[in-house]
Order: structure tokens, then sequence, then C-alpha cells
């Protein structure tokens, strides 16, 4: 994978420029026009002038839990890097440099620029729109932090394969189904785009306001809730043999309304056992860590310390 970063100066092109109607756009015109600029913004410029607009998605944390370093992919056009760094955000910007990098390595690599007598994308009606550039050009707009995708489940026959994606933006989630990655990424974009429209058609909105209502579980609305399953919990010991942990924190999830994302740790623990960080996308986020003998068993162990967690914030004083 290709790695990279803006070292150094940036020196303007020495060829002329490439007539109105070449069809192409060059990064190098565009970053030396625009400094100061971030690397996701500068890809993130050259995505739109391109109609490559990037994705980041996140692909695991390793490290142990007080250092933790992320990984993330941006993929823009054909060109795939990736970038790791110690929080999230460091990790996209180390992506973003790498792919810039890239980018600028192969100067004969030029992306088709859009007919500028074809229809405007963003007039043409919703559903032929991309949702996953459309979502993360709002995000832009508006000064939040870009869309992270991440797969969080995969299942079904080899001939009918079902992909599961759960899209966080800000403190939100939503999630999306499909036949493969790409389409789930995309359903998931598009539920946030729904709640958008339906708030605001005109895109002038408040992120609380128009997902205020999606916010979920909070540490008030567990102490305050009368469901089954978190009442079970208030009353259990957490200590039982072979309870199975992650059904019944899955359980708790779809009572109260958060998602649980299982993140492997590819380095061995000191004593050499697996380790997995268990996500939940309550508010504020809660991330519980997990070691066992294999991976299944850092699942159970973390999902374990997530309902010990859980019960702790759900007791009612």
């Amino acid at each position: 994978m290709p790695q990279g970063g803006l070292q150094g100066g940036l020196q303007t092109a020495t060829s002329p420029p490439a007539p109105p109607d070449s069809g192409t756009f060059r990064l190098g015109k565009m970053i030396t026009a625009k400094p100061g600029k971030t690397p996701i913004q500068v890809l993130h410029e050259y995505g739109m002038k391109t109609n490559n607009v990037p994705v980041y998605e996140f692909e695991r944390a390793d490290g142990h839990a007080n250092t933790p370093s992320f990984t993330f992919r941006v993929t823009v056009g054909d060109i795939t890097c990736t970038g790791e760094g110690s929080s999230k955000k460091m990790a996209k910007h180390k992506a973003a440099e790498a792919a810039i990098g890239h980018l600028k390595a192969n100067a004969s690599l030029c992306f088709a620029v859009a007919d500028p007598m074809a229809p405007d994308p963003s007039k043409q009606p919703k559903n032929q729109a991309n949702p996953i550039g459309s979502l993360q050009e709002l995000a832009i707009q508006h000064g939040w932090r870009l869309p992270e995708y991440t797969l969080s489940q995969e299942g079904g026959p080899a001939h009918k394969k079902e992909f599961t994606t759960i899209c966080r933006l800000e403190s939100f989630i939503e999630t999306g189904k499909g036949a493969s990655k790409k389409q789930a990424k995309r359903n998931a974009a598009e539920k946030f785009l729904a709640k958008f429209r339906e708030f605001s058609p005109d895109n002038n909105v408040s992120l609380a306001n128009a997902l205020g209502s999606t916010i979920g579980c909070t540490w008030n609305s567990l102490k305050n809730s009368n469901g089954e399953k978190i009442t079970l919990l208030r009353r259990s010991l957490l200590s039982i043999p072979n309870t199975d942990y992650i059904q019944m924190l899955g359980e708790i999830g779809k009572e109260q309304g958060f998602e649980i994302t299982y993140l492997d740790i590819e380095e061995l623990s000191v004593n050499g056992q697996y380790q997995c960080l268990a996500e939940l996308s309550t508010s504020p986020i809660t991330v519980c860590h997990g070691s066992g003998i294999s991976c299944g068993s850092a699942h159970t162990d973390a999902a374990h310390s997530a309902l010990q967690y859980l019960k702790i914030m759900a007791e009612r004083k």
C-alpha cells in the first residue's frame, strides 16, 4: 500500500497547463493555489473536482488501551491508501497524506473532470445522487467531523452475502445493510441524509436539532429505563458460569437503542492473550477492553466488562 505525506516544498508545474477542454484536472495546481489546507481538505476538494469523493473507512485499532493506534483507509477513485495515528483524526490525515503523495508521484495520473454541459448532480433526483459523497460534503459544509464507516457484520451464504455497516457522524450513528460493502455504506449514509431532508430541505441544519431524537442511549435514559433487559441487568451478579455475555449485551443494546462494535487488536497482550475493544454507541460513546485465549473469548470478556459498566451506570440512586 503506498504511503506518503506532504514533505518538502510544493513546486509549480513547469509544463503549460492543460487546456480548459482537456477533460483532466491536476492535483499540484490545486495545492499551490490553496496553501494552508489540511490533507483531508486538499484531498476532498480534489475529489470533488474530479467526481471521486474520498471515502474513509475505519480498519482497526491496535496497541494497548492507554496507547492506542488507529488505522484508516481512504479510497479516491481507483486509489486506496492507509494511515495510522494515535487518534482516529490523525489516522485519517495520514491516509489523506498518503493518497496525496501517491497522486503527486504519478504525474500522469489524472481523473476525468465531469463535462460542464452535463446536468448538475446536485439537481438530479435524490435517488440518483451519491449519498456517501453528499453526506461528506454536508459535514464539511457545516464544520462537522467527517463520517466514519465501520463494517460491523458480514453474514449469509457465499452466493447471498449481507453486510452491515455503521456510519458515525459526530456522536450519532446509523446502520445500513446491503449485498455489498459499498451498498451497505450507501444505505447508512442515505439514512442520515433522509433525516436532514425531513428536517430541513435546504440542508441549513443544526446537527443536534436534526438528529436529536436519534441520540439514543444516555446515562439518564439508562437510569430511568424500565426495560426488561436493563432491569434484569440491575439484578444480575454477572458471575454465572457459561452465560452468553455477547448475546446479553446485544439484547440490551437492541432494547436501549445503541449499537455494539467489536474491534480486534492485532497486538497480543503482555501475557500473550488476544485483545479487543467493545465500542458502544451510547452518548457519550463507551469503549471497554477485553482479553482472552482466543479472539472469541476476548470478545466475551469485553462484553462482560461493558455489562459491568452499564450496570453501574444504570443503578438508580
